[in-house]
């Protein structure tokens, strides 16, 4: 660390960062070097944040993990969310093929609980969420508004820190099932270059990523510390032609692709994000500090196949007996010209006869009179329509602390933003008829958070073992969510929409004038944090935090911790808190239209905000925050070289806020819902909204061990993380939620997931080989469900492994691959196979695409 703080400065640092009950780690972590020459309370911070360090902190009253870059590095992905769900048991992530905007960015798991539930921290400074909301999350995530984590770069971090605990009352919203911070790297000199390329063993999904990191003097008293990575990646496919597709190619229709629909990796292109860390000392006790990052990032993937015989309101309105056929007419003057019409909304003349339409006399007959029209003539085969992405994501945080008097101050800005613009590709705004366009730009999300930060903490001798740590503060946030429209194209309703014909671009409807705009709130905390070891075995905790929005009101939470060394080698800890999680702004105002499979039937889906009149007309209400209740106690064993922490954890949350599942639009239901000023309800198969819809109760135990010896010639490290997790919904509203999503939430991550590394290294060679465990888990096919599409799958076992061999004390090249044995993922059950062109279940809890093989070129500077 490039600097000259005190002792109490770096202290100081310490508790502005992460709250002592928190015990997450310093922002800049104390090298151990600076840590000789300090005194006792000091040399606790500089173990948490050592590299040598176990993974779980062993001082504190609440579990820690502590994961190096280094240790990042051992994953065949250089995606930052694939590392740490090696990394950490209880951390989950996977694939989301056909998920709309959760294709663009995926959401994650800690503890069993929403992306939106883990609050994550740069530098110890929150960091804003991202402007995608997870429509189809995988059942836990659906509807949840996390931050993008993948956006942050390896090459960046010195370490990551787990807080596996509940630290609302220290931090306020969305912390109830942790806190993650990344701590960025402050050196100021040295740095490196890697270049990695690998594919799976399928033979796509081909990806480089190119990385770097150069320290920088900024003076003689501060770093500037600079970091970029820039990543490609082709798409993959694990799928088979669909039945229906492939009945219609075998009649004739040579307009049908092979396959029809793609399920697999959307294509990444132009991945690049770019990290700054940067500090510099005024005088020796006040320093400026400013970090940040500007991200950019496209891609593109697939969506559902459009059958041209039976697509509801594009090819067919009655499931496929008859196409659907457009009257110009009618369209311009109320009076029908067409003699194969035959009203709105009703069966037309042109009957389905076989597997090909375009050859039937009929069909040609329509097609020669220009008062008729189908879709059939631009999409002769069907289409299935490409979903495509730009995420943009930019921060920035400046800051200084020092020292007044006994006084440690933090005072802080941040900013953050982050904007993915959407668009359609091949697809159809059906209502406007032959003259619909075939892309189309379909308008944007934005998210705009500001925070203010202000801390102090300092000592105070009460006659205890050790002086009270008190730290104080307040903060004040403002964010904004924003919906930009799209082309007209995309949203309007065109001449053919009266006839039944669907409005809008098909797949995903444009954001219209009616759903842009912008919405806001802001909101202010305060908190007291106090901690101290009244004898030399017992240290106690304590956090109460209070915090005020300008959209729902106020909370007040508080938090206990307790640690006790039964022996110099052996202590146990226990904590308890409260929580809460506040509704997002995107949560309260979204709008968007999805294509959704309920008993395996594609149908059209709104999701609209709770107060929407449509929303509204079927139980929609103003949106509260979550509840929750923690309850953890753990143990913490050091022998030597072997080192082991087990945890407890107990997370009631009631008012749980999550997507309510589809609620089918009634058709005697039109008239009410055209009164209350819905437009078109004909055109709905379902409504969908945020709602606080149920309550669940979470335990599990976390297992963390390592022990390492001299073998073979070498060094020797052995690491275990175990986790076990259950999910019981308490209660639920069983107008707005499923049973099927209630198994999806109970049972749709393993209850049990392990890792068992071997790691070894020699003067010049190094390798390891890790062993992953995946318990059964409840599979679904895409969102759907229903007992169609879903099974338990059984467990499984993949292996990864890597060997690298330093040539020179600069430059290293490692191989390695993960899933070695090719494991392949749970395939869909018999009957479901195929029907949408997939062969595997994609909501596994590891990569359906199979193993994974890579080479990479570091140099070291």
């Amino acid at each position: 660390m490039n600097t000259h703080l005190s002792k109490l400065s770096k202290s100081i640092r310490f508790l502005m960062t992460a709250s002592v009950s928190a015990g997450v780690i310093a922002v800049a972590p104390v090298s151990a070097q600076e840590s000789d020459n300090d005194d006792a309370s000091v040399e606790k911070i500089a173990v948490v944040g050592s590299r040598a360090a176990p993974r779980s902190v062993n001082d504190s009253p609440v579990p820690v993990d502590i994961i190096s870059s280094d240790e990042m590095k051992k994953n065949g992905s250089t995606d930052m969310l694939d590392m740490l769900q090696t990394a950490v048991p209880s951390f989950n992530v996977r694939a989301q093929p056909i998920s709309d905007a959760a294709t663009l960015i995926r959401p994650v798991n800690l503890r069993g609980l929403s992306s939106d539930s883990t609050l994550i921290l740069v530098n110890g400074k929150r960091r804003h969420r991202a402007s995608v909301i997870a429509f189809q999350g995988g059942g836990v995530n659906d509807g949840a508004q996390g931050p993008d984590i993948s956006v942050i770069p390896n090459a960046a971090i010195q370490q990551v820190e787990v807080l596996r605990d509940g630290a609302a009352a220290q931090y306020g919203s969305d912390a109830i099932a942790g806190v993650m911070n990344f701590a960025l790297k402050n050196d100021s000199e040295g740095g490196s270059f890697s270049v990695r390329q690998g594919e799976f063993y399928e033979g796509d999904g081909a990806a480089t990523t190119i990385d770097g990191n150069i320290g920088l003097p900024l003076t003689e008293h501060g770093f500037l510390n600079l970091s970029f990575q820039l990543k490609n990646a082709d798409a993959t496919s694990r799928s088979i032609q669909r039945p229906d597709a492939a009945a219609i190619a075998a009649a004739g229709n040579t307009d049908i692709q092979n396959p029809a629909q793609i399920w697999g990796n959307p294509e990444i292109k132009d991945d690049l994000t770019i990290f700054f860390n940067s500090g510099i000392d005024i005088n020796d006790k006040t320093e400026l500090y400013a970090f940040g990052n500007v991200s950019s990032r496209e891609a593109i993937g697939g969506f559902y196949y459009r059958n041209p015989h039976n697509r509801g309101n594009v090819f067919s309105i009655d499931g496929g007996t008859s196409i659907l056929v457009g009257d110009v007419g009618y369209a311009t003057n109320g009076v029908s010209t067409c003699s194969f019409f035959n009203g709105p909304f009703q069966t037309s003349n042109l009957l389905v006869q076989d597997d090909n339409i375009l050859d039937d006399a009929d069909y040609l007959a329509m097609v020669a009179d220009p008062q008729c029209f189908s879709m059939n003539q631009l999409k002769p085969g069907g289409y299935t329509p490409q979903f495509g992405g730009e995420i943009k994501d930019r921060s920035f945080v400046v800051g200084i602390e020092g020292e007044m008097g006994e006084w440690g101050y933090d005072v802080s800005l941040a900013t953050g933003n982050n904007k993915a613009t959407f668009f359609l590709y091949n697809s159809l705004n059906p209502s406007m008829g032959l003259d619909s366009p075939t892309d189309f730009d379909t308008g944007a999300y934005e998210q705009d958070e500001t925070t203010l930060n202000f801390d102090l903490v300092r000592t105070f001798d009460v006659g205890l073992y050790e002086p009270l740590n008190f730290a104080t503060g307040i903060e004040w946030r403002e964010e904004s969510f924003t919906i930009t429209q799209g082309e007209e194209a995309s949203w309007i309703a065109g001449p053919y929409a009266a006839q039944g014909f669907n409005v809008g671009s098909h797949g995903f409807k444009g954001f219209g004038p009616e759903a842009a705009g912008k919405n806001k709130r802001d909101n202010y905390g305060v908190y007291v944090d106090v901690e101290t070891y009244v004898s030399e075995q017992l240290m106690l905790g304590a956090a109460v935090r209070y915090e005020d929005f300008s959209t729902f009101g106020d909370t007040l939470d508080y938090k206990l911790t307790a640690q006790y060394s039964v022996t110099d080698d052996f202590s146990v800890r226990g904590s308890h808190s409260t929580g809460f999680r506040a509704p997002t702004v995107g949560q309260e105002n979204v709008v968007n239209t999805q294509t959704s499979i309920v008993d395996g039937e594609l149908i059209q889906t709104f999701i609209a905000p709770p107060t929407n009149p449509l929303s509204a007309f079927y139980g929609g209400q103003t949106l509260q925050p979550e509840e929750s209740t923690n309850y953890a106690f753990g143990f913490v064993y050091e022998q030597g070289d072997f080192f082991m922490t087990m945890d407890y954890y107990n997370i009631e949350v009631t008012g749980r806020l999550a997507q309510s599942s589809q609620i089918a639009v009634d058709p005697a239901d039109y008239a009410a819902l055209e009164a209350a000023g819905v437009e078109n309800p004909q055109l709905i198969s379902a409504v969908t909204y945020y709602a606080n819809d149920f309550d669940t109760t979470t335990q599990g135990i976390d297992l963390v061990a390592t022990y390492e010896m001299a073998l073979m010639g070498g060094e020797s490290k052995f690491s275990l993380a175990y986790n076990w997790t259950d999910t019981q919904v308490d209660q639920f509203n069983e107008a707005t939620t499923g049973l099927g999503k209630v198994r999806r939430l109970e049972d749709g991550m393993p209850d049990h997931r392990a890792t068992l590394t071997f790691a070894q290294s020699w003067d010049k060679l190094s390798m390891f080989l890790r062993g992953n465990f995946f318990g059964e888990y409840y599979a679904t096919h895409a969102d759907d469900t229903s007992d169609w599409g879903s099974e338990y799958a059984d467990s499984a076992f993949t292996f990864d492994l890597e060997a690298s061999y330093a040539f020179t004390e600069n430059f290293t090249l490692s191989a390695g691959a993960n899933n070695i044995f090719d494991q392949e993922a749970q395939e869909l059950k018999p009957g479901t196979k195929g029907v949408l062109g997939a062969v595997y279940y994609e909501s596994g809890p590891f990569d359906y695409n199979g193993g994974f093989y890579y080479v990479q070129g570091r140099y070291q500077f």
